[in-house]
């Protein structure tokens, strides 16, 4: 009489795989528990705690000259500076009007520098219909609408050094003259499509009243 065989599932090299199996998942989530744990626990100094890396013996650091506060307060201790932002102080000496001299070449920095920088959000043509917008990111507002054509230059300059809502700030990427030369642009752009009839000589409303028949 031939003995009879066991079936995979009683083999005793699965019964010890089934075994295995649930104290290697457990041993895995506590690895990851652990690593959670780490990320949080790892070693840094809360502010104005003593240290020995520095001569002062503090290891809060000084703040680097230029420096413009963005946010105070216990709030802002608690959400890693995300609120209680703090009023611009620059906006008290930023100039209303474009303080620099506006010629061709200035205006062709300024197209430069928001192809680059804008563009991928306002588009081309400032309408709000940049290509990353098109992919979700939160629609700008288009330069041609009342509000900003009324709007004085150092909004925009305000806007582009500080940030303003969903948009990030540009002051340590983009040079302070590179950002009224942005400006003049911007107004070139809203000029573009609303210029004022009686700015045209003649040849051009010609032109125009042609294009409307």
């Amino acid at each position: 009489m031939r003995p009879r065989r066991l079936s995979a599932a009683c083999h005793p090299c699965a019964l010890l795989r089934l075994l295995c199996l649930p104290t290697l998942c457990l041993a895995a989530l506590t690895g990851c528990e652990k690593g959670l744990h780490e990320m949080y626990d790892q070693a840094k100094y809360k502010p104005l705690t003593p240290t020995q890396l520095f001569d002062d013996r503090n290891s809060s650091r000084p703040q680097v000259p230029g420096s413009v506060p963005y946010s105070g307060g216990a709030l802002a201790g608690t959400s890693s500076g995300r609120n209680a932002r703090l009023p611009a102080e620059a906006a008290s000496v930023t100039p209303s009007v474009n303080p620099l001299p506006i010629n061709d070449g200035f205006l062709e920095r300024g197209r430069e520098q928001f192809n680059i920088f804008c563009a991928p959000c306002h588009s081309r043509a400032g309408d709000g219909d940049g290509m990353v917008a098109r992919r979700g990111f939160p629609t700008p507002p288009s330069y041609h609408i009342a509000r900003l054509r009324d709007a004085p230059d150092s909004h925009f300059y305000e806007v582009i050094s500080a940030g303003y809502g969903a948009m990030y700030p540009y002051a340590d990427r983009i040079a302070p003259e590179d950002r009224w030369a942005i400006v003049a642009y911007i107004r070139a752009l809203q000029l573009s499509q609303h210029a004022p009839s009686t700015s045209l000589d003649a040849d051009d409303r010609a032109r125009l009243a042609d294009r409307a028949q």
